[in-house]
């Protein structure tokens, strides 16, 4: 039984050895050869170990982050949020008040106007006032577009009215010109632009005309006109088919703090012109002004489209007051637009713009004749004050001078 164990014994002890024997021969195994120290130009660089510097050579010219791309996709912009600009109010302008704002621009009306009465004047003191000079009278008017019908009641009465004064001194003829002239202007007309309503609604007024006549500055000019009287005003910027013909309302508005009611472009412009009138209500405001679209591509078009807006209107209250803004420079043309419009609207009061370029002054006569309302207002100019209440006798005087 001893010999049996100690057999056993000897045999752990020899596979124990052989055991070490082998795993020592594995341990000392020799490695690969070094690398060669000289370098070989064909092979790849070598791969960089953990821990090694990923230095930039110096040499290399350095990249900005947005050329570096980010794994996975192109390099994301660096987003620098700027601060938001501060968006100021502009500045409420004070018009300058209208009382005599036609007097004090009346050197400016005179030196583009009074060719007429300066021309007339010249004729009228020859010494002999024969057929041809009376002639030469009647082309002067007609081509100052008084018109047909005013020229020859002018004439005539000038020619009765010099027979019987027999000796004609310069300021004879001027007073003589200047009475005729005034006369033709029918004085007694009610030239108010009216504003106040009989009702405790706001004034309504509703502007009209053909594109290109200046109707929409017009609208803006006259807001600056009844702030300077001291009203609230309101704007409807129903000229919905013109493009910035809303925007361009509601600069002049904010420059004297009304406020403008606006819609979509292309839009209804009844629909615009109800809402405008019925904030101007809700607000308590003294004037609604509402600018209306202006195309003429068929005079079919037009009436439906200015007697909806007024029918709608007047679902508040009736209007107080329709301007017709006619451009004194076209001249005759300008007798053709106001009759179409005449038939679409009722047309209360015109403003003639343009009338310090080259328009003829007889454009006021011919124009009232036509249509049996007064001109109201007039526009001298390009400023935003150049709109101004008309008087005949300071036009008068700008045409035949002083």
């Amino acid at each position: 039984m001893e010999t049996v164990i100690l057999a056993v014994v000897i045999a752990v002890v020899v596979i124990g050895a052989l055991g070490g024997l082998v795993i020592g021969s594995r341990r000392k195994k020799p490695l690969p050869p070094a690398p060669p120290t000289t370098p070989d130009i064909t092979a790849p660089p070598a791969e960089p170990h953990i821990g090694d510097e990923a230095e930039i050579p110096h040499d290399e010219e350095r990249r900005t982050i947005e050329e570096v791309d980010l794994p996975g996709g192109s390099a994301a912009p660096v987003v620098v949020e700027e601060p938001e600009p501060v968006v100021e109010a502009p500045a409420i302008e004070i018009p300058e008040p209208t009382a005599g704002r036609l007097v004090r621009l009346r050197a400016r009306l005179s030196r583009s106007q009074n060719a007429l009465g300066k021309g007339l004047l010249t004729l009228l003191s020859r010494e002999h006032l024969d057929e041809d000079t009376w002639e030469e009278i009647e082309d002067t008017l007609l081509t100052a577009d008084v018109g047909v019908q005013p020229t020859q009641e002018l004439v005539e009465r000038l020619r009765e009215r010099v027979k019987v004064l027999g000796t004609r001194t310069p300021d004879e003829l001027r007073t003589l010109l200047r009475e005729e002239l005034l006369q033709l202007l029918v004085p007694e007309f009610d030239r108010t632009v009216k504003t106040d309503s009989n009702l405790d609604t706001p004034g309504i007024v509703m502007v009209v005309g053909v594109n290109g006549t200046g109707k929409t500055t017009t609208t803006g000019k006259l807001a600056r006109v009844l702030v300077a009287d001291g009203k609230n005003v309101v704007l409807g910027a129903a000229d919905t088919f013109r493009a910035a013909a809303a925007d361009q309302l509601q600069t002049w508005g904010e420059r004297v703090g009304a406020r403008t009611v606006r819609g979509p472009e292309g839009g209804d412009p009844a629909s615009i012109a109800f809402d405008a009138v019925k904030e101007g209500i809700e607000e308590g405001a003294d004037v609604v002004l509402i600018d209306t679209a202006g195309r003429l591509h068929t005079k079919t078009g037009l009436m439906d489209e200015l007697g909806k807006v007024k029918r709608v209107v007047e679902k508040h209250a009736p209007l107080d007051e329709v301007l017709l803004v006619l451009d004194a420079t076209t001249g005759q043309n300008g007798l053709v637009q106001a009759r179409v419009f005449a038939e679409v609207v009722d047309i209360t009061g015109i403003v003639l713009t343009k009338l310090d370029g080259t328009a003829k002054g007889g454009i006021v006569i011919a124009v009232q004749r036509e249509l049996g309302v007064p001109v109201k207002l007039v526009g001298l100019g390009e400023g935003a004050d150049d709109l101004a209440p008309f008087e005949p006798e300071a036009f008068v005087d700008a045409l035949i001078g002083e």
